[in-house]
């Protein structure tokens, strides 16, 4: 009879322990409550992450309104730029504001091992990820040890009447020993430097082939500008040449990740390019760059890969107009008149 007792605790918690491991748990990613004091502040925090075992994310659930967040970053670092032993929740300026003085602690947003798992503007709503896809953190093999969030306030009126902010996102994970999850997620950004003359349309393009053998299969995109953006829209050309659209978007609407135009697989030796159209408004050029008054042109691919090994190369970013364009790029054969008109309109509802 004690024997079937034992028998029947240790059935017990062998079933706990499983149901445990596919328990979902929630990481609020939030400012501590920070006021900032000039316009086009960036401020980060971070949060460490397990050093023994894997969490996989599967959902971002934003807590923030464009009325107080520019634009909100995650990136996951080898080492975040700033780190104080006695403050797990020490806050830091980590953008670029030349001799202006915040307040903050000035450092990069990471020290070491950069990469971006999660963007968000324009109030957008949640992102929950596919069945099976999530992004690989902690543990001694994915070179992401901390967490960073970065909140861009370019308004700061309100924090000058006293109010303080915690923006931020709520994470889901779930343990390395989940079965939920057997596709691990990962960015490609695409972007550009460069000047939009004033009082003139422009194309700010970028390409950069596939070169690691691997197979992408991208699953969403999200675009960015500022004022300035019109058209963003991205695309993988293939090895004979022809284009095929990853997905396209106006940039004013609210920023967030949308599925890709239709299910594709991207292999080693394919490119893929973006191109942002801009029509600036202004008396004056305006330049890539950090602040509200400046533009920017990015790309966010979203993609899974079977098994365990995403980019290595998480960026591709080009010098822009004028001194990059598709046409100037001879790893680009040929631009489909279609694909030139496509890119820089709107699809009609």
């Amino acid at each position: 009879m004690e024997t079937s007792k034992i028998c029947l605790y240790s059935w017990v918690n062998v079933l706990v322990v499983i149901i445990n491991a596919q328990d979902t748990a929630k990481l609020p990613m939030h400012m501590p409550d920070v006021q900032p004091t000039q316009k086009e502040t960036y401020l980060c925090t971070s949060f460490k992450m397990p050093i023994h075992e894997n969490k996989y994310i599967v959902e971002f659930e934003p807590n923030a309104t464009m009325h107080t967040a520019h634009h909100i970053l995650i990136y996951g670092c080898k080492f975040p730029g700033f780190w104080q032993r006695d403050s797990p929740r020490a806050v830091w300026d980590c953008g670029k504001m030349g001799g202006k003085v915040t307040g903050y602690h000035r450092a990069p947003t990471c020290a070491k091992g950069s990469q971006i798992i999660y963007a968000w503007a324009r109030d957008a709503p949640k992102l929950v990820l596919p069945d099976g896809v999530g992004f690989k953190v902690g543990g001694p093999d994915t070179g992401i040890s901390y967490l960073v969030l970065q909140v861009h306030y370019a308004n700061v009126d309100k924090f000058l009447n006293g109010a303080t902010d915690n923006s931020g996102v709520i994470l889901s994970t779930l343990p390395a020993t989940t079965e939920k999850v057997n596709k691990r997620a990962g960015i490609l950004l695409l972007g550009t430097g460069g000047t939009i003359p004033a009082h003139r349309e422009e194309h700010m393009e970028t390409a950069c082939p596939i070169k690691e053998p691997i197979i992408l299969h991208p699953f969403a995109f999200r675009t960015h500008t500022h004022q300035l953006g019109k058209v963003v829209a991205g695309y993988v050309i293939r090895k004979n040449g022809s284009w095929e659209r990853i997905g396209k978007h106006d940039p004013l609407k609210p920023q967030m990740f949308y599925p890709v135009n239709k299910d594709m697989s991207i292999f080693q030796g394919d490119i893929v390019a973006a191109r942002c159209t801009m029509r600036n408004f202004r008396d004056i050029n305006t330049e890539i760059g950090s602040t509200g008054k400046d533009e920017m042109c990015n790309f966010y691919m979203m993609y899974y890969v079977d098994g365990d090994h995403i980019l290595q190369d998480k960026f591709c970013f080009t010098a822009g107009p004028p001194l990059y364009r598709w046409q100037y790029d001879l790893s680009i054969a040929n631009i489909p008149q279609e694909i030139d008109y496509d890119a820089s309109t709107l699809d009609e509802n």
